[in-house]
């Protein structure tokens, strides 16, 4: 099981220098990934009719795929990972030129993970429709490792028209995709589609379950289950080392393959005070292997 962190999105500030050292310091760590959530917009909560989420305008995201490109820059042997970018909501030629940009400049070490979402209030602001999003998403996967892979291409689907074009640069093989979520239809569109699962529970019977579901799609279209990925993710708050353990531990029986610690909103203030935590998960759980 590999040990990454989450980037603390909300609490590292816009700082470049900053985000800089954490990249570079958790590299020197020795985590091998580091995750980037994504959000475009935050609703305001005197909008009319109100707002509740868990999130608003005041909850800061970096953007994935900029933010990506330069951790690239000052890091040499972290990998990266979109965990999640709602990809319904974006058009997906661009998704495939940026995903593919990233992965160039950083020499393959990207992952995109995709998600739906569930703010139709950013969806209707990205003039893309909420209540397709699921359909969608396993076209636009499709389309993305077209654009990837060919030179020129002719795409007719339900949702999306390529005549005669392609992006360039492309990178050399295709960016992986790993898909995030839950419901039983994504569960199967992971299956059949992904090279690996963002589960968003814990390490419980039901996550035991959902991967179990997901290897019997893959089998049922052939795919093989050796090499596919799973993505879990620990939070640093209210834990200590024998919880750390604890929970590495149940992951590992489960089947994931990779585990990344998330130290926000843990009161934690400053780029070294979630540098400190970092390494004191590590310390906990880097032998569960």
């Amino acid at each position: 099981m590999q040990y990454g962190i989450v980037f603390p999105h909300h609490e590292i500030g816009t700082d470049p220098s900053s985000i800089r050292e954490f990249a570079q310091a958790v590299e020197g760590l020795g985590f091998t990934h580091l995750l980037i959530y994504d959000h475009v917009l935050g609703a305001d909560p005197k909008r009319p009719g109100g707002w509740s989420g868990p999130y608003d305008k005041d909850v800061a995201f970096h953007e994935p795929f900029t933010t990506f490109a330069f951790i690239a820059a000052v890091t040499s042997k972290i990998h990266m990972m979109s965990a999640v970018l709602i990809l319904p909501q974006r058009q997906t030629a661009l998704v495939a030129k940026q995903a593919a940009e990233v992965a160039l400049l950083s020499n393959g070490r990207f992952r995109l993970g995709i998600g739906t979402g569930w703010n139709d209030v950013e969806y209707e602001a990205l003039n893309e429709n909420f209540k397709t999003r699921g359909a969608r998403q396993a076209e636009q996967v499709d389309l993305l490792r077209k654009l990837w892979r060919e030179d020129s291409l002719t795409y007719r689907g339900k949702w999306h028209t390529v005549t005669a074009a392609s992006i360039n640069p492309r990178p050399p093989v295709s960016v992986p995709i790993w898909f995030g979520g839950g419901a039983p239809a994504l569960l199967k569109r992971c299956g059949e589609l992904g090279d690996g699962w963002i589960p968003i529970q814990g390490p419980t019977p039901e996550a035991a379950e959902s991967l179990k579901a997901i290897r019997a799609h893959r089998e049922a279209v052939g795919k093989p289950c050796a090499g596919f990925g799973v993505q879990a993710q620990a939070q640093f708050r209210g834990g200590d080392p024998e919880r750390w353990q604890n929970h590495a531990k149940k992951w590992r029986d489960i089947g994931a393959t990779h585990l990344a610690i998330a130290s926000q909103n843990a009161g934690l203030v400053g780029v070294d005070a979630h540098l400190r935590a970092a390494a004191a998960y590590l310390a906990a759980v880097r032998e569960i292997v």
